[in-house]
């Protein structure tokens, strides 16, 4: 068949052999990637001078649109929603907190819940933070409630580190809640905890808005004397932090243990079960009776996942550099223990970087070899967006990008510039309107870029460890402090992130 012509406003599907009209603009599509440049010394100094950038527009943006009465701009030959601008400003000034007390607790993973905990006066609904270390540690922390609910803990206190917002003073700033983490409130574990993934929400028992998690799922690294686990941990029934601790971590569940190293996993809710990606591969595993079924063989790790929305596929990103798009779903095939073999060509710019002569890699799976996409160095983190068709990767050469699914042999479709990585495997954090994305570097700073427009809205250093970890609030309840009724509702956005030698809270309008 003749290769197919490229039409404007529409893609090509080789499989079904039609052209496809692209819905929708695509976020960035017109942008391109530019020539690093090095930082100015004010931006070296002040670190703050796209935030300044942002500010001075607020009131050009306020006089358009008193004067002009429009939501909508002109600027630059292009147009921009003024909603949209103010949201960026916003962006661009939050205000940081940091965990007196935290210090070398060494997070590796964690998750914002809200969930009902049993305590001396009855059963209470409150916010839990559930961190893993990298020395194994497994806890849960009680969120601004100062541990009213436990007899005796370590409290860590809140100081404001950083407030970018430049129309308030120290006084104003608010006064955020303290994390309490109850005695006996941690478990160790045989290794690092590499991963926590939520399980769905207990629906029947949402109040106000902010529904209860029914169960986490959590791995563990592995150790040179052992491979890593996959467990479970329930909440259906209200959790017990205080002389009852036994009863929480009796609902603690190994489900299946590995000869390997597991980097990462997912929580598959379409077929309740993990999705966990390995030094080995990619496999999924039935919660409920512990049955493994490997869809994925390489002798490259698998150090990233992502399932798409449809729940069929799943992205795995590998150390190699390679973003492969693989059908997970149980087959024949896959029960028999046989999966297709498929030899991915390198280009030239991959073996030029890693000194090899091959001229292709295998992989054994069912996947699309013209889905796989190469980006310059080992997958750190990838995350799909709402709208399936996109979703975010990182590399750990500091290269961030945007792809859009239906044209991935195309390349990129937006790239996020200034971000600072060499081997380190950082998280990436999208926020819940899906608007922002960030990451700590290896410089220690922390960046925030626009999804939409790439731009970067904010860069700052305010730890002196990378910030590898992120996690968003799961519920509308917050935890700023009022005098009065000592917690009021907050409607910001509110971010974790976790060092190896910090907990930080950053939130903004």
């Amino acid at each position: 068949m003749p290769e197919a012509r490229e039409l404007p406003g529409f893609y090509y599907d080789p499989e079904k052999n039609r052209y496809f009209p692209i819905k929708g603009p695509i976020p960035g599509s017109s942008s391109k990637p530019k020539t690093p440049q090095a930082p100015s010394k004010q931006v070296q100094e002040s670190g703050g001078s796209c935030c300044r950038k942002l500010r001075n527009r607020t009131s050009k943006l306020l006089q358009a649109r008193e004067l002009d009465g429009h939501r909508v701009i002109a600027s630059h030959n292009c147009k921009r929603n003024i909603a949209e601008e103010f949201r960026k400003i916003h962006a661009a000034k939050p205000v940081v907190w940091k965990f007196r007390g935290a210090d070398k607790i060494g997070i590796s993973a964690m998750e914002h819940l809200r969930v009902d905990v049993q305590t001396r006066h009855g059963q209470s609904e409150t916010d839990v933070l559930l961190t893993g270390n990298i020395n194994g540690s497994l806890s849960f922390s009680e969120v601004g409630k100062v541990g009213q609910y436990f007899d005796g803990g370590a409290q860590w206190m809140a100081d404001c580190v950083k407030n970018y917002d430049k129309g308030k003073t120290v006084e104003q700033d608010e006064l955020l809640g303290p994390v309490f983490r109850p005695n006996r409130a941690a478990l160790l574990m045989p290794s690092r905890i590499s991963c926590i993934r939520l399980g769905p929400n207990c629906s029947s028992h949402a109040v106000n808005g902010s529904p209860i998690v029914g169960h986490a799922l959590f791995t563990t690294l592995g150790s040179e004397t052992s491979g890593g686990s996959v467990y479970t941990i329930g909440f259906v029934e209200p959790l017990d932090l205080g002389a009852g601790i036994l009863n929480t971590w009796s609902r603690l569940e190994e489900i299946a243990s590995f000869r390997c190293t597991l980097w990462t996993a997912e929580y598959d809710y379409n077929r309740h079960q993990a999705v966990i990606g390995t030094n080995m591969g990619g496999a999924s595993v039935n919660l409920e009776t512990g049955i493994t079924s490997w869809f994925l063989h390489c002798k490259s790790d698998v150090f990233a996942q992502q399932i798409v929305n449809s729940g069929n596929v799943i992205l795995c990103g590998l150390r190699n550099g390679a973003i492969v798009t693989v059908d997970f779903r149980e087959k024949r095939e896959r029960l028999s223990g046989r999966l297709i073999t498929h030899r991915i060509p390198y280009t030239s710019s991959d073996k030029k970087v890693g000194g090899s002569n091959k001229e292709w890699f295998k992989l054994k799976g069912d996947i699309n070899p013209s889905h796989t996409i190469r980006m310059p160095s080992s997958i750190s983190s990838l995350v799909s967006l709402q709208d399936e068709q996109y979703f975010l990767a990182s590399s750990m050469d500091g290269s961030m990008r945007l792809y859009d699914h239906r044209l991935l042999q195309r390349g990129a479709v937006q790239y996020y510039e200034g971000h600072v990585n060499s081997h380190t495997r950082i998280q990436m954090g999208v926020d819940p309107t899906e608007r922002f994305v960030m990451s700590g570097g290896e410089d220690c700073k922390l960046r925030l870029w626009s999804i939409k427009s790439g731009e970067l809205l904010f860069e700052d250093k305010f730890s002196d460890s990378v910030l590898s970890a992120v996690c968003y609030k799961t519920c509308r309840n917050s935890f700023i402090a009022e005098e009065e009724t000592q917690y009021k509702h907050d409607s910001s956005i509110g971010a974790w992130l976790g060092s190896h030698e910090g907990l930080f809270y950053m939130n903004w309008l």
